[in-house]
């Protein structure tokens, strides 16, 4: 018998007893709060900022009035094609060092942490919103939940390449705790709420 069967038979022999049920995690998310102005404040909090909009055309006057458009702007949503080149996804990722901005939809945000749930089919491409100097990420009022739990529970057994949870700019620190916007990653997060 070699040494490894030997330390996993020994592991299985002595397990602990369990004598207490698991907690119930069903309470997650069931506290009452607004869901909007929590997940604007949290935003806030860690550097992104939320502007609320009635529509696509909302957000194109935005980026005209905040963004210089004469840089390079990345979108994924057709309905800013305006504003933004559309036909970037089959690119070589490098090509894409240039890019001010990039704007993508979001599946559901997150008001606990400010975080917003992407899937590599609305990214375009897995680098999109870490390689731009700026990104701008749009999500639907109603597609706001309370807590990681519900978003998790939301996800489920979704099937995708590549996923993951955003919240505010790229930042880092320190430890003479000297905060570093945009070191690795979007120097700012705006996120449109429809």
């Amino acid at each position: 018998m070699s040494s490894k069967v030997e330390i996993l038979r020994k592991i299985k022999q002595n397990q602990p007893v369990i004598v207490a049920n698991l907690p119930d995690l069903n309470l997650l998310g069931t506290e009452q709060f607004d869901l909007l102005e929590t997940y604007k404040t949290v935003l806030k909090s860690i550097g992104g900022d939320a502007v609320e909009v009635a529509d696509y055309d909302a957000v194109i006057h935005y980026v005209k009035t905040n963004y210089t458009t004469e840089k390079r702007i990345i979108s994924t949503v057709a309905e800013l094609s305006e504003i933004a080149v559309l036909d970037w996804k089959n690119d070589d990722p490098h090509l894409l060092e240039d890019v001010e901005l990039t704007i993508v939809k979001a599946h559901f945000g997150v008001a606990e942490n400010s975080a917003l749930w992407v899937t590599d089919d609305i990214l375009g491409q897995r680098v999109s919103p870490f390689i731009a100097q700026y990104l701008a990420i749009i999500v639907h009022k109603e597609d706001i939940v309370a807590t990681m739990q519900q978003a998790y529970e939301r996800i489920g057994n979704q099937e995708y390449g590549f996923a993951t949870f955003i919240a505010g700019p790229s930042k880092t620190a320190d430890i003479e705790q000297s905060l570093v916007l945009g070191a690795h990653g979007a120097r700012g997060l705006i996120v449109f709420i429809i």
